[in-house]
Formats: C-alpha cells, structure tokens, sequence
C-alpha cells in the first residue's frame, strides 16, 4: 500500500511517515474513491482522528461540516490539477463544536507505483484568522474610543450649560410647582452626562494588584445568582491550576459582570450559563505574545448574536434588544483592554462563547 512506513514509494527509498510525521503541516493521501491511506500525525492530531479508524473510508467522515472540502477534492480529482484554497472551515466530526480554519493544497499524483491519488497538504490558519481579526477589532475600537470621546466632549459642554440655567432659573422662581420642571431639567441633564461617562468609558488608569482569577469568578458568580431566575442554571467549571494574576479588581469585577448580564438577558429568564476558566500558553492578544494567558469564558444556550451585529458588537449603543442601551460589551471590552486583554465571542443558536483573554504573570 502507498506511503506506508518501509514500504517502497515514488519518492525513494527511504520511510516517507517517517519524514511526514516530523512536519507540522498535515499530510493525507487519498485514493481515488477519496479514502485515507495514509494520514500523519500532524493532520491526525489538527482533525482529532485515527488513520486506522479511518482507513477505507472517505475521508470526509472525519468531518462534522466538509462540503467546501468535499468539493475541492472532487474538482481535484477529476480535473487532474493542483489546487489551493485559503481559509477553509472545517469541523472534526470527534469535536462538533471546533471550528479549523485550514489552508488547504490539493495535489493529484499519477504514476505505476502509487496508482491515481491525490496528495492533500493542511495548514493550521486558525491561530493566523484569530489574530486578524483581533488586530482588526483593535483597529476599529481606537477608532471608536477616540471618535466617542471627542462626542462626549462636545455633548457635555452644551449639558453643564443647560444644567447651570436651570439651577439659576429655580432660584428665580416663586413657588415649588414651577421649581418641579427644573428638578426635572437638572435631573435629565445629570442622567445624559453619567451615560456620556459610561460610553467615554473609565477615565482612571488600572489599579493592578495580583488576583485570584477564580476569587473574581467567584464574586460575579453570586452577583448572577442573586439576578438570576429559578429557571436559569449556573455552573461553574474551573481550571485549578491557573495562576494569580496582575489586573485591576474592580474593573475586571465590571467588565465579566457585564458580559455575564449579557447572557441572563440573552436567555430571558431559561436556560443554562457555565462559567468557565482555563489557562493558554503562547497567546497574542493584539501585537504581543503572551507565555500563558488566561481565558474566562461565559457560555450560554440562548438564540446566539444575531448575525447582522457580530462586527459591529462592542460598539457603543448597539444592541439587540429594545429596551438595552448598547454600553455593556462596550464598557467590558474597554476595561478588558485597559487591562492589556481582549474579549472575543463565538456565536450559534444554542451555544454563545464570550472569551475574556487575560495576560498572567505580568509585571506592575
């Protein structure tokens, strides 16, 4: 059988899965009915399968989603040429939940020895699309921020000038009736000016101390408690081993209360949240690489993020809901960043995953 360790090849004399298996870019050889033949360990270990469970089946059983590359090894196939294919989505059928994103080269080889197969070459992109789109999402919350705090700048100007008049005002009227309307003048402009604050987000820098990551989940766990209805689950699944880190309490405190509020109203009162911790080596959040970071992640089987607001989320004000206001992932992201972290989501009916990525083991 082709490509087998010992056995003779097209490519010499030596041990191909030998040499295969000390690339990190995944290796399968298919046959012509698109069965593995061969497969090493490092496309076993991106797909979650075994080659001998595998072995004269298609290959695209190892796959939960695969229709992009089904389609891509067919055309392969039949018209006898290379192609390549950046960024494809796929997902292992032994871990539903994963989405890979995969450069993908598919190769037809022809020839006495091997027979007609095709030669297909995986390349990790996953790590590449996330820090894309984290450094994209940076972008565009500069952008925002500055943009939000000229506005509330030039929002507040005109309101303590509104608030100065009517305070002169009630002091010239006669009676307490007429004094009721300027209250309410004053009491409006106090309010527009706190949700000026709230969307120009924390004036302060981060007070860091070393943390208990877990104390911190701990105190947002009982906070969602008491909030929550008797229909709504809440558990709690830590990592124990991970480690203290440099981060300002109160902020940190805010910012998972926020996202975890996030996901009561998300449920409207049923359903299930797991509050879960784990730690990550090597992590980039923006332009800088992390030895270990921590991830706090709040899960929720709600309906998910509808799909017109996924880009445009943790900007200040949007919101799907009627009576939200839009401050409550934006508020979170901003003191998340403050803190040298970022917070991403994944998104689908049924299961929503908000990560707060946290450096550890920082200095002050």
């Amino acid at each position: 059988m082709p490509f087998e360790s010992g056995s003779p090849s097209a490519l010499g004399h030596f041990e191909p899965a030998g040499l295969f298996d000390s690339l990190s870019t995944g290796i399968i050889v298919l046959d012509a009915q698109l069965c593995a033949i061969y497969a090493n360990m490092a496309a076993q270990d991106l797909l979650a399968f075994s080659l001998n469970q595998v072995r004269g089946r298609p290959f695209t059983d190892v796959l939960h989603e695969a229709n992009g590359l089904r389609a891509l090894l067919c055309r392969a196939r039949d018209s006898g040429e290379g192609i390549t294919d950046r960024e494809l989505n796929v997902r292992p059928a032994a871990m539903p939940r994963e989405t890979r994103t995969l450069d993908v080269t598919v190769t037809p080889i022809e020839g006495q020895i091997t027979g007609d197969h095709l030669l297909l070459e995986l390349t990790d992109a996953t790590q590449r699309q996330r820090i894309t789109r984290e450094n994209d999402l940076i972008a565009r919350l500069d952008g925002s921020r500055l943009m939000i705090r000229q506005l509330a700048h030039e929002i507040k100007n005109p309101l303590g000038g509104l608030r100065g008049a009517a305070q002169l005002l009630e002091r010239e009227l006669p009676g307490t009736e007429l004094k009721e309307y300027t209250r309410v003048i004053i009491g409006e402009a106090d309010r527009l000016a706190a949700l000026v604050d709230s969307i120009a987000g924390p004036a302060r820098a981060p007070d860091k101390s070393i943390l208990n990551v877990h104390e911190i989940c701990e105190h947002v766990f009982r906070l969602l408690r008491a909030e929550a209805s008797a229909e709504v689950l809440l558990e709690r699944d830590y990592d124990p081993s991970l480690p203290a880190a440099m981060l300002d309490r109160n902020q940190m405190i805010q910012a998972l209360l926020n996202v975890g509020r996030n996901a009561l109203q998300a449920l409207a009162g049923r359903g299930r949240i797991v509050l879960r911790t784990r730690a990550c080596s090597n992590v980039i959040i923006g332009a800088v690489r992390h030895r270990l970071a921590a991830s706090v992640q709040v899960q929720d089987d709600g309906p998910g993020v509808p799909p017109a607001l996924r880009t445009s989320l943790f900007y200040p004000l949007v919101t799907g809901r009627a009576e939200g206001t839009g401050l409550g992932l934006a508020v979170a992201q901003e003191l998340v960043s403050r803190n040298g972290g970022l917070i991403e989501f994944d998104s689908e009916p049924g299961r929503t995953v908000f990560t707060l990525l946290l450096p550890l083991g920082e200095a002050p």
